[in-house]
This record gives C-alpha cells, structure tokens and sequence, in this order.
C-alpha cells in the first residue's frame, strides 16, 4: 500500500528533450530517478545528496573524490545538468565549491529546481547553453575540474566528441586541471576507442575507467574517461574503484593506446554522435 501511494507521487513535464519524469524510489522516502522519453538520466537523494545511485555516476563521485585534497573546494563546470546530480554532490562533499553548469534545455532545469531543492548553501549556477557555446564564453584556465555528461536523446552529440571540442575543454582547464567524460558506447566500441583516441592525442595524460564487459564489448555501458596536462591521481582512484561492487578496470598508458586499436583522432569534421542504445535496455 505505501508502494502504491507513492508511485502515485510521480510528476512530468513536457521539456526540451522530451518527456521529463520523476519517479520516486521506493526504497527511500527522498530519493528520486529521473527520466527522459523513459530512459534514466539522474538518481537525486535529496535526504543524502552523497549517494549515488547510478554506477557511472559513482565513478565521478570518485573522480570528484580525489581531484583535490579532501573537503578542498574546486571550481567545477558540469557540461550537461540533468538532475543536477554531481553538483549537488560536490556542493556537500566539497563546501564553497563554485560551479557552473551547462543545461541548454531551460524548462528540464526548471523543472528539476521547482521539484528538488538544490542543498542549503550551494554555489551552482545553471546556464541555458550549449556545451560548446558555454565552454567558448568561459575565462581561460577557470577551471579546476571539468564533468562532461552531455546527451541529447540518450546519445552525446558529435561536436561534443571531437579534437576541437577537447581544445576548448582544455582552454578553459587550469594547469593541472582534470577533465572527466562519461562516454556511452557497445561493441565494436568505435565511438569509444575514437574518445579515448583524440584524449590521448589532445592530453598528455589520459585513462579509461570502464567495466570488464563493456571493454570486451560484450555489452553496451558506460566509459568514464579521464584526461589531464598534469599527473592523474590514479592511486587514489583504483583504491575507490577497488571498493565497487562490480569490477571496474582502469585502463591507462600502453593498456590504453592498445584499446584505441589504433582508432583516429576525432575531428569536427568527423564526428559522429554516440550509438543509441539498444532498445530493450531501459525495456
């Protein structure tokens, strides 16, 4: 019965991307999951902004974890906002953190502020822009940590997948700075050995945090993958990832360049959004 009543709570609008969706997680009585056109976006614990639900997502939870010292503030810019998940977890893991936030859609930001309250406190500002368009208006070197999570339709658009859209991400970097991606893609992973492909030739420092079966291309998943001009904290992260319930492989250096198998950089000029997802998987 209260299963039922709080299904009940469940809420929509008609947004940019689609249709918006927020579903109450039964399990918790603050929590809520996202969706566009039916497929999960963001999981928001409003009680407990610091649990992550979605795995990719505890991944950057991670990244953001060991890209300073602990509790250090950071100037962080999310390229894509979705339920505002990450910033949400780096205003309370990281207080006085100033972060910018790229959403182009407005009525899904307004939609996501009205029905969950950004954390008391929190120095997050959302523009209405593109990722490219809010990279381009941005100082140079203003950035301590740049998340890119930017999907249109479930896929990451191709001008957000290519050398020039790195140049730009890396403008804006401070030295040192780290750039993390969450890259969607299944086998053959064309998509994802061409991403890891052009960091690697636009960083001098990249990796690739990815499940065992994804990098098989035994399934369709997540890649997060990382890219600095400065030394990534790649102990620290393989102690958290060591702590996940799945296994998680952290691919850098010659494991790296070997999984690109020998694929080209990616430029403006040829890129190619993301694959779709296969159609049963939100099914």
């Amino acid at each position: 019965m209260a299963r039922r009543a709080r299904q009940a709570q469940t809420t929509s609008a008609t947004v940019a991307g689609g249709r918006a969706e927020l579903l109450p997680d039964p399990d918790r009585a603050d929590a809520w999951e996202l969706l566009l056109d039916g497929a999960p976006q963001s999981h928001v614990d409003l009680t407990e902004p610091t649990r992550l639900a979605f795995e990719y997502q505890r991944r950057l939870g991670h990244v953001i974890d060991v890209v300073a010292p602990d509790r250090a503030p950071l100037r962080a810019v999310h390229l894509g906002g979705g339920a505002l998940t990450l910033a949400r977890y780096t205003a309370v893991t990281r207080p006085r953190s100033s972060q910018q936030v790229a959403e182009p859609d407005a009525a899904l930001t307004e939609f996501v502020r009205r029905h969950l309250p950004l954390p008391a406190g929190a120095r997050i500002k959302v523009r209405a822009l593109d990722a490219r368009e809010a990279l381009d208006r941005m100082p140079e070197d203003s950035a301590e940590l740049i998340i890119a999570d930017i999907f249109h339709h479930a896929r990451t658009p191709a001008h957000c997948a290519s050398a020039e859209f790195l140049d730009a991400v890396r403008r804006v970097l401070a030295p040192g700075g780290l750039y993390a991606a969450n890259i969607t893609d299944g086998g053959p992973l064309t998509h994802l050995r061409g991403q890891a492909a052009t960091a690697l030739d636009r960083f001098p420092a990249a990796a690739l945090s990815i499940a065992p079966a994804v990098a098989r291309g035994r399934r369709y998943g997540n890649g997060i993958l990382l890219a600095s001009d400065g030394p990534l904290p790649l102990d620290a992260l393989r102690t958290r990832l060591g702590r996940e319930p799945q296994p998680t492989r952290l691919l850098t250096g010659a494991e790296l360049r070997d999984f690109t198998a020998g694929a080209r950089v990616v430029t403006d000029a040829t890129a190619q959004p993301s694959p779709a997802p296969p159609a049963d998987l939100f099914g």
